[in-house]
C-alpha cells in the first residue's frame, strides 16, 4: 500500500535520478494507460525529446516537470510500482509504460492491481484537468503545520480520530497504518472524538504525526507481506521493524512495547484497527 512516506521516498529517488534526463522513446503495452492522454501516439509524441526538469508530489500524486508546456503526473494506486531499470533487464510481468532516456536506463511502471495512472497534462490547467489535487489536506512532510493550526482543523472536525486522520481531506495520506502507529504514539484511542481533547494531547498527537511520518520516510516506507510496495529500484521499506501496532494482534503479533499486553484489532469503519487498550486512552 502507497502512503505518504512510500510516495515521498519515490519522489526523492526519482528527482535524484531523472532530473536532467532527456526522453529517447515511449513504449505503452496497455493502451488504456495512455487513454487520458489523446491515446498511444500522442502520449509518445508529447513525452519524446522532452527533458525532465524536476519531481514533485502533491499528497500521493507524482508531478514530473518537463522542459515542454506539460508535466507527466503519476498515481501508483495500491499497488502501482516505478521502477527505474537498464535498458537490457527482463521487462517484468505487468510492465504496461516504458520511458526509455538517451542515457542512463529506462523508467518503467509496474502495475500488477490494475488501478495506477501516467498521464500527461498542459502544466497551466494541472488543478483544473486534475481535480483529484483539490481539497487536499495538510502535507507534514511537504510543509510544516503549527500544532495550533492542526488543532484548529481537528476541532473543525468534530469526529472520531482514526476518521479524521484517515480523510484526505484533513490530512492527506495516512492510511490505515500509519494512522494506527500514530494514534499508539499519542496514546491515544482511535474511537475519541476531536472535541474531547485537549491542548496537551493536541500537541502529542500533533508530535506524534511529524515524527511517525519522517522516521517512516528515513527508513524509505513501509512494505508490508503483499510486497505490492518497493522503492525505484526494487528494495523493501525498512520501517515494518519499527511498527508498534499495526497487524500485530494474535500469536503471532509482537505485544505492546509499552505495557507488553496483547495489542487488539477492532472492526472499524469495515476495516481493522490495531491498537493497546492499556496504552491509549
Amino acid at each position: 500500500m502507497i502512503a505518504l512516506p512510500e510516495a515521498e521516498t519515490i519522489r526523492r529517488d526519482l528527482d535524484r535520478e531523472l532530473s536532467g534526463l532527456r526522453i529517447k522513446s515511449v513504449e505503452v503495452a496497455k493502451a488504456g494507460y495512455a487513454k487520458r492522454s489523446g491515446g498511444v501516439k500522442k502520449f509518445a509524441a508529447r513525452l519524446e525529446k522532452a527533458k525532465i526538469t524536476s519531481v514533485r508530489r502533491r499528497g500521493l500524486y507524482l508531478i514530473v516537470g518537463l522542459d515542454s508546456e506539460d508535466v507527466l503526473v503519476a498515481h501508483l494506486g495500491a499497488g502501482g510500482q516505478l521502477r527505474r531499470n537498464a535498458n537490457r533487464d527482463d521487462v517484468e510481468p505487468d510492465t504496461v509504460v516504458s520511458i526509455t532516456f538517451t542515457k542512463s536506463g529506462q523508467l518503467r511502471l509496474v502495475d500488477g492491481v490494475g488501478d495506477a495512472g501516467l498521464f500527461l497534462v498542459a502544466a497551466e490547467k494541472l488543478a483544473e484537468e486534475v481535480p483529484e489535487l483539490d481539497g487536499l489536506g495538510i502535507d507534514p512532510l511537504d510543509q510544516p503545520v503549527p500544532w495550533r493550526v492542526f488543532g484548529q482543523l481537528l476541532l473543525a472536525q468534530d469526529a472520531k480520530l482514526k476518521a479524521v486522520l484517515t480523510d484526505d481531506q484533513v490530512v492527506v495520506g495516512l492510511g490505515e497504518l500509519y494512522s494506527d502507529e500514530i494514534l499508539f504514539s499519542a496514546g491515544l484511542r482511535f474511537d475519541r472524538l476531536t472535541s474531547s481533547l485537549g491542548p496537551q494531547e493536541v500537541r502529542r498527537l500533533h508530535r506524534a504525526m511529524v515524527e511517525t511520518l519522517h522516521d517512516a520516510a528515513k527508513h524509505r516506507g513501509t512494505t508490508l507481506e503483499d510486497g505490492l510496495y518497493v522503492d525505484v529500484h526494487g528494495q523493501p521499506g525498512g520501517y515494518g521493524e519499527y511498527v508498534n501496532v499495526f497487524k500485530q494482534a494474535g500469536q503471532k503479533g509482537r505485544p505492546c512495547p509499552r505495557c507488553h499486553r496483547p495489542i487488539q484489532k477492532y472492526r472499524f469503519r469495515r476495516r481493522w484497527t490495531y491498537y493497546c487498550e492499556q496504552c491509549q486512552i
